[in-house]
């Protein structure tokens, strides 16, 4: 059993800034990709951000250059750190990591709101 557990969502103004973490326990002895979702009210879920294990980063192209992924893989922790943040980044948000084998896990999801 594998277990994601999220931390750092939260109401912020817009133009703050949020830091999310989402640590990965259990029975997972190796990560391959570990990235963020979001999901909004009425909208399908997309993918903010994704890291591989070499450390290589992909971003869409609506938080490009205010959110930034690192991870720590001796925590098996991603993090997301959100500048500039905007209403339109309202949403939860969600870890996903995918381990050898092709198999993902996501966490409970952690609010995110931005007010004007």
């Amino acid at each position: 059993q594998v277990q994601l557990v999220e931390s750092g969502g939260g109401l912020v103004q817009a133009g703050g800034s949020l830091r999310l973490s989402c640590a990965a326990s259990g029975s997972i002895f190796s990560i391959n990709a570990m990235g963020w979702y979001r999901q909004a009210p009425g909208k399908q879920r997309e993918l903010v951000a994704r890291i591989s294990s070499f450390g290589i980063t992909n971003y869409a192209d609506s938080v490009s250059g205010r959110f930034t992924i690192s991870r720590d893989n001796s925590e098996n922790t991603v993090y997301l750190q959100m500048s500039s943040l905007k209403p339109e980044d309202t949403a939860v948000y969600y870890c996903n990591i995918i381990a050898p084998g092709a198999y993902q896990y996501w966490g409970q999801g952690t609010q995110v709101t931005v007010s004007s």
